[in-house]
């Protein structure tokens, strides 16, 4: 199905002026939709609709390149880590932001629980710190133009020392009180909030690219979803439901800088760090069964729409390209 369909050409979003960082999806809100942001060099995050494209608004304060955003369960709130050494919490509505996280180094990934009650988020970087921030101890900000974002209390730290390099990712499991970093130590590593120390962990072939925790869960696997990385030239998929459980390991000729899985089809997409084109893979072959061209860079994130119709990439270009990954009109492949 997905070969038949792929070939149609992508739409191209346009608006980010350097290379982007990330993308992610939120989760169907309501209506059959759902929204994309995206992370860019360029200081600027932006909100999408995710089903178009089309370009909702632009978050601005950061003075430094975002390098991952990421938003709430109920698509509200917008989380984003950048090199200004500070992670926002932004109101989705308005486009203000609501805490201002300060850190002491870089920022490259942040993260919210799965529940979209919990007001708490994680952040972790270069100083090699996974954070956890309570924002309901923060003071409220005033509705004024221009107002301050809201101080918050201090944070706490999870496994103080452990990291021995650059937390690129977290991943929080759907059972909230788990947590997944990927490091540039090319160490994962499984965190229980309740506890000081990794209750698992997994050293990987390379660096790690990507890591994301795709919500179409592979038939027959764990209903939660499966947590696709990119590391070198392979990419594994973990069973969030098991700490360090690898499901399968693949391969491949490519420097891998990003993965996605379409769990319901049996597919899988990546970018490659030394070229321009997407990659449709078979999961179960392991071969590659379609090229998707149309960047002029290589492709640093990939992301597959909540209900799987589509999916998304983010290129050194400065695009965002959505390719459709289904059969029949969708969207505006109409």
């Amino acid at each position: 199905m997905a070969a038949e369909t792929t070939k149609v050409v992508p739409l191209t979003c346009h608006g980010h002026s350097r290379p982007v960082t990330h993308i992610n999806f939120s989760p169907v809100v309501d209506d059959d939709q759902y929204y994309l942001i995206s992370a860019c060099k360029d200081n600027n995050p932006m909100l999408r609709d995710g089903v178009t494209g089309d370009w909702i608004g632009t978050f601005l304060g950061h003075k430094g390149a975002v390098w991952q955003a990421r938003l709430s369960t109920d698509a509200t709130l917008a989380a984003t880590g950048s090199a200004d050494f500070s992670a926002h919490v932004w109101d989705t509505s308005t486009g203000e932001t609501l805490y201002s996280l300060p850190h002491a180094h870089i920022v490259r990934s942040v993260a919210f629980p799965p529940q979209a009650a919990q007001q708490i988020i994680a952040t972790g970087g270069a100083e090699r710190k996974l954070r956890i921030w309570d924002l309901s101890r923060a003071g409220t900000q005033t509705p004024d133009a221009g107002a301050t974002p809201a101080a918050l209390a201090p944070s706490y730290e999870i496994g103080a020392g452990a990291h021995g390099g650059t937390i690129k990712s977290i991943v929080w499991s759907p059972n909230s009180h788990v947590l997944i970093t990927a490091a540039e130590d090319k160490k994962m590593r499984w965190w229980d909030l309740r506890a000081p120390t990794p209750i698992a962990d997994y050293t990987l072939d390379g660096p790690v690219g990507s890591c994301e925790l795709d919500p179409l869960a592979l038939t027959g696997g764990s209903a939660n979803g499966t947590l696709s990385v990119a590391a070198g030239k392979s990419v594994y998929f973990f069973d969030v439901d098991r700490p360090a459980a690898v499901l399968k390991q693949i391969t491949t000729p490519y420097e891998i800088a990003s993965v996605a899985l379409h769990g319901g089809q049996r597919k899988f997409v990546t970018g490659q760090a030394g070229d321009t084109w997407v990659r449709v893979w078979d999961y179960d072959s392991e071969q590659e069964t379609e090229i998707g061209k149309g960047h002029h860079g290589p492709i640093w994130a990939c992301a597959f729409a909540p209900d799987g119709k589509l999916y998304a990439t983010g290129s050194e270009d400065g695009t965002i390209k959505l390719w459709k990954f289904t059969s029949g009109p969708y969207g505006l492949w109409r």
